[in-house]
């Protein structure tokens, strides 16, 4: 029989943290895009119903959204359903403030930042109407496809998504 190992309370206090800041850090994963890399995203054709949302922590309306889109994104997670949170955050403050913003605020959505410094290059490629202002969101999927510059209301979102949801 092997004898006792004493663990000093200090090395499993710093195991401790390291464990959270490990779980925690898995929540807050983002993954920086070019647009190329984000292009395919857009026109899927299969019976998944996406919602593309593109924001910023700078955006004021865009953060008050957040939570109703996170609502959404909890109700229908089990269907053919998936939400991306496209980030038009400078990518200088990725780990100073969309990192830490996705931890504070919990995100649960697939969160991505796209960088691609030239909007005026891709803009009209995600929609022909889109300015470029923030909020704005895509809603498709093989069947529809609804482009909204500016905010949803919880039940608009929620309206589009149930009467466009393949089964």
């Amino acid at each position: 029989m092997k004898p006792f190992t004493f663990v000093p309370v200090k090395l499993k206090f710093v195991i401790i943290l390291l464990m959270i800041f490990t779980v925690n850090g898995l929540h807050a994963q983002v993954r920086v895009y070019g647009f190329d890399e984000l292009k395919p995203l857009l026109n899927q054709q299969n019976d998944t119903t996406y919602v593309i949302n593109f924001w910023a922590t700078w955006c004021a309306p865009c953060v008050k959204e957040l939570p109703d889109f996170e609502k959404i994104n909890a109700q229908f997670s089990a269907q053919k359903f998936r939400m991306i949170l496209v980030s038009l955050d400078f990518k200088r403050s990725l780990e100073t403030r969309l990192i830490p913003f996705v931890r504070e605020k919990n995100l649960k959505a697939e969160v991505i930042m796209l960088h691609e410094p030239d909007a005026n290059s891709w803009i009209d490629k995600v929609d022909p109407k889109w300015t470029g202002a923030i909020p704005a969101t895509l809603i498709y999927n093989k069947d529809f496809r609804d482009f909204l510059e500016g905010s949803y209301t919880y039940d608009e979102l929620y309206n589009i998504i149930i009467n466009n949801l393949k089964q």
